[in-house]
Parts: structure tokens; sequence; C-alpha cells
């Protein structure tokens, strides 16, 4: 007799409101600028399966006894780990692979020493960049992203320059993303001496391509894991590489404003506070929307 049962998909267990989630279709939230989907600008974004197959691996966890790892194979040692990172960034460190990548970098690095005095004020000093890139030429932006938990996700934000490159030879656009303190997104407690290595080949600012990112994201948070359990300690649900990558490839609003959105608020600028007026000091008026510093 026929079997009329129907084989089971992978994404069965989960309800619709979840399914969307995973997609990305519930993950835009308003704010200024443009607003990109993950899944429709970006095709280095974490696709479906890996989605679902995050979201089982939370699940299974759950079930599992104390120290089952089902991580355990991907990458056998951190040392592992940092040798594929090395590979990775080598693989770019040819100026004949990407001469504009290493023209942004230099002008990157650039625009970070002219602004250095804003490195505290993180915000600010990335608009600063964002917006010298801009007049070096560049297509540069703040991307923004959010997203809301689920599935064992951690809800989250965070913001880094996105440079888009376009090639009137091919008629195509290279999307390049700039990240100001990269390293320092992977820090953990307690790291091992294997880790603290594999930290220090991380690139301090990253400008590359998606690819690339989407790799050293996904090696340095298997890295992470398996350090932090050499350690007996449990990785933190804002280190995994699900909610690492969103930081990256999650829906984003893109915009040029060089000016952040709280920096326009009245507690922000001069007030006056029970009869003594406050200015800000190191700083010239706005003009044109634009932030000056001093220099003596």
């Amino acid at each position: 007799m026929a079997s009329s049962v129907r084989a089971k998909r992978v994404t069965d267990p989960l309800n619709e409101k979840v399914k969307a989630q995973l997609i990305g279709h519930q993950l835009s939230y308003v704010s200024s600028g443009s607003e990109y989907s993950a899944a429709a600008v970006d095709d280095d974004s974490p696709s479906l399966s890996e989605l679902v197959h995050d979201f089982l691996e939370h699940e299974l966890s759950q079930a599992q006894p104390p120290g089952y790892d089902s991580d355990s194979e991907r990458v056998d040692t951190v040392a592992d780990s940092t040798e594929l990172i090395e590979d990775i960034l080598k693989s770019t460190a040819n100026g004949n692979v990407d001469l504009y990548r290493n023209l942004l970098l230099t002008h990157v690095l650039k625009a970070m020493e002219v602004f250095s005095r804003l490195r505290q004020q993180k915000s600010v000093f990335r608009r600063q960049v964002m917006s010298l890139l801009r007049e070096l030429g560049h297509n540069a932006a703040i991307c923004k992203t959010k997203w809301s938990s689920s599935g064992g996700l951690t809800a989250g934000n965070y913001e880094y320059i996105d440079v888009v490159q376009s090639d009137s030879y091919t008629s195509t656009q290279n999307r390049y993303f700039v990240d100001l303190d990269f390293a320092a997104e992977f820090e953990i407690a307690r790291p091992t001496s294997a880790y603290t290595r594999l930290s220090t080949t991380l690139p301090r600012v990253y400008v590359g391509k998606g690819e690339e990112l989407k790799r050293i994201v996904k090696v340095t948070c298997d890295a992470a894991k398996k350090s932090l359990k050499s350690k007996d300690l449990t990785l933190p649900p804002w280190r995994k590489n699900r909610y690492m990558q969103n930081k990256w490839f999650g829906p984003y609003k893109r915009t040029v404003n060089p000016i952040p959105a709280a920096s326009l608020s009245p507690a922000a600028g001069p007030s006056v506070s029970n009869g003594v007026k406050c200015r800000c000091i190191g700083f010239d008026d706005g003009v044109n929307g634009r932030l000056f510093v001093r220099t003596r």
C-alpha cells in the first residue's frame, strides 16, 4: 500500500511567526534614510537554511546534557581558526586583487586620523569619517541594523559604514563594509592564549566585501565558543554567530546624515539650566549640518 505520509520539511517545527522572522520579513524598523532588506540587497547575508540550522541548534542545545557541542566538528581548534582567518585576509592583501578596496582603506585611515579627537564619541566619529569619504568621492553612508528576538536570537542593533562602488564597464555595484573598531566586537571574557592570538590577527579597522566579512565572523564566533568552553564558560547570546552576523547582514537603514539623531535633540546642544548657560567646548557651531573640530 502506497504511503500517504508527507515527508517533513526542516521548517515544520517552526510556527509561521518564527518562519517569517528567520526569513527577515518582520525585522524592519522605522528610522531616517532608505530601508533595505538584507536578503534583497546583499547576496552574502545568512541564507534561510543557515538561520533554520541556528534555530534548530538552539532548540537541540536545550535538550542536550552539559558539555554537548554541536559545533565541535566545524573547526578543530582555535589555532585552526586563526589560520583560516589569516588565509582569508591574505587573499585580499594583494594589491592586484582589489585596487578600489586598497584606495578606500587608505582614505578611511586618513579620515580616522583627521577626526581622531572624536574617537570617544563613536557615533559622531563614525559619521564624520563617512562625510569625509563622501567628500573624497566615495558613495558612503551610515547603515543602521536592528533586529527582533526570535528562536534563540537576542534582539540588537548596530551601526557601520558602507560604500557602494559602481562599475561603469560592467554596470554592476560592489558593496564594501567599513567598521572602524572591528576587532573589539569579538572580545570575550577570560580568553585563552590561542584566542588572544586569533584576536591579534583580526583587523582593527575592517574594509572589505561581504563574503570575506561573513567568513571571518563565522570562524571567529566558533573560536570564541571553544575558548569559553575550555574555561567552563557559556557563550553569551551577543557573541553567537547568528547575532554577530545580524550586525552587518541584518535589514538596515542607510543614511548620509552627518549628525546623529540624538545630537539634534535640545538636550544635546547649548542649554540654560537654573540660570547657568552651558555650551559645548571644542566645537564650532554646526555649519550646514556639519561639525568642525577646532585645531587649537
